[in-house]
């Protein structure tokens, strides 16, 4: 069965990527995990890897040109003559059952991608009703695929217009979930992602009234059964009350609906016999991956053959130093002694040097130990520890929520672990 290959989203604001070159031609046998193409956001160029077997086929965008996330742009096929037309090419012949014009003018949310090999995400729960106004740091819904839930947020202020899948639906990445419109609507529209054609994040819908037999109702979000359930709230809402040293689950026991927003904090303040703000617990983060093959050891054997010795926990920084969001010092720990690398403006690992700064990220290094996993707790900086799992590695990020958002441990993770599995494709 042939495979779409996507623009993928490779960050939450992203809606669109340019491809820089192709790294196959069409009619070419592909293997899963060959580079197809590199593309290029605003804030990074990578490599898109094949997700199958089988022969580059379809190619419908060329280097240079802009493409949606989540348009289609070719096809891995069983054979190289297979001329079926993709999806995108085939929607033109749809009836008219299946047209987008009813549905209100407005912005479009889509599923993000939250990794690479990522084609579709499970949508959890909505956090909004349709119609709620939502502001664009509000959470939307939340999204699981095989590796992470996230929360994700609406992205502007306005009108949530329209709902396009339901909870417990797999809605492929890049396919529109929402409509947030400038207006209030006058019929919110809340449909299955059955009964929804595949809308993407460049398609505008039709400002037409949708016709009343499509809205439906649905009910409003439920308190928290029990003390330890999960509370859903805004992020600033979070941040605010970390901040303030307020206990969001006291009004969950007191059967405030949620998600909670900030004006809910009032309400919080005012509650008699509240807990001291010191009593509040911190809030932490504890993120796990795993890869298949430590590919540090022959990565750092080959810089050594090319180029004289090398320092291996200055390899360790460099790599770790380049997937922060801004390049900055790292700390490396082994055996209780730390040492701190800085990443020189041209981003080459010969160049990594150590620095008496204070590190943003500490790499521990326990392989070799016979430790196999690790939960501390967040420290005075965000903690990378490496443990061994058979031949490849186990990578645990532990930080406090306020030193770190989910967005930005996720991506942090996720790159650190790509450049440690394979650092040649990821040379700085």
């Amino acid at each position: 069965m042939p495979h779409d290959v996507t623009m993928p989203q490779l960050g939450m604001a992203q809606d669109a990527g340019k491809i820089v070159s192709w790294l196959k031609s069409p009619g070419e046998a592909v293997s899963k995990g060959d580079a197809l193409f590199e593309v290029e956001t605003d804030k990074a160029t990578m490599e898109v890897e094949a997700q199958a077997d089988g022969f580059l086929t379809g190619v419908t965008a060329g280097e240079g040109e802009d493409v949606p996330v989540g348009a289609v742009i070719a096809r891995i096929s069983e054979s190289a003559e297979d001329d079926t037309p993709a999806p995108s090419q085939a929607s033109a012949e749809t009836g008219p059952e299946q047209a987008a014009d009813d549905l209100p003018e407005g912005h479009a949310v889509t599923m993000p991608q939250l990794g690479m090999a990522q084609d579709s995400g499970l949508l959890v729960s909505w956090h909004k009703s349709p119609g709620d106004a939502v502001s664009a740091d509000d959470v939307l819904f939340e999204v699981e695929t095989d590796k992470s839930t996230m929360e994700v947020e609406a992205g502007r202020d306005g009108y949530l217009a329209a709902t396009l899948a339901e909870a417990g639906e797999e809605v492929p990445v890049g396919t529109a979930v929402a409509i947030i419109s400038a207006e209030k609507p006058d019929n919110a529209v809340a449909r299955s992602a059955k009964a929804t054609p595949p809308l993407k994040a460049e398609q505008t819908p039709a400002a037409e009234a949708t016709p009343p037999e499509t809205t439906e109702k649905r009910p409003a979000p439920k308190p928290a059964a029990a003390t330890g359930d999960r509370i859903l709230a805004s992020p600033k809402a979070r941040r605010l009350a970390m901040e303030q040293g307020l206990d969001l689950e006291r009004l969950a026991k007191a059967g405030h609906p949620q998600p909670y927003h900030v004006a809910d904090l009032d309400t919080l303040r005012a509650m008699p016999d509240a807990a001291p703000a010191s009593a509040a617990p911190t809030a932490s983060r504890r993120l796990v991956a795993e890869i298949a093959h430590d590919g540090l050891p022959a990565f750092t054997d080959w810089i050594a053959a090319a180029h004289g010795p090398i320092d291996p926990d200055a390899v360790i920084a460099g790599l770790a130093a380049a997937s922060l969001p801004a390049a900055a010092p790292v700390a490396v720990e082994r055996f209780g002694q730390s040492t701190t690398y800085a990443l020189p403006a041209s981003r080459a690992l010969s160049g990594v040097s150590e620095t008496e700064d204070a590190p943003a990220l500490t790499i521990r290094d326990l392989r070799g130990t016979s430790l196999t996993g690790i939960d501390l707790g967040g420290e005075d900086t965000p903690v990378l520890t490496l443990t061994t799992q058979g031949a490849g590695l186990t990578l645990t990020l532990e930080c406090k929520a306020a030193d770190m958002d989910a967005r930005a441990a996720i991506q942090l993770l996720s790159d650190f672990a790509g450049r440690v599995e394979q650092p040649l494709r990821h040379l700085l």
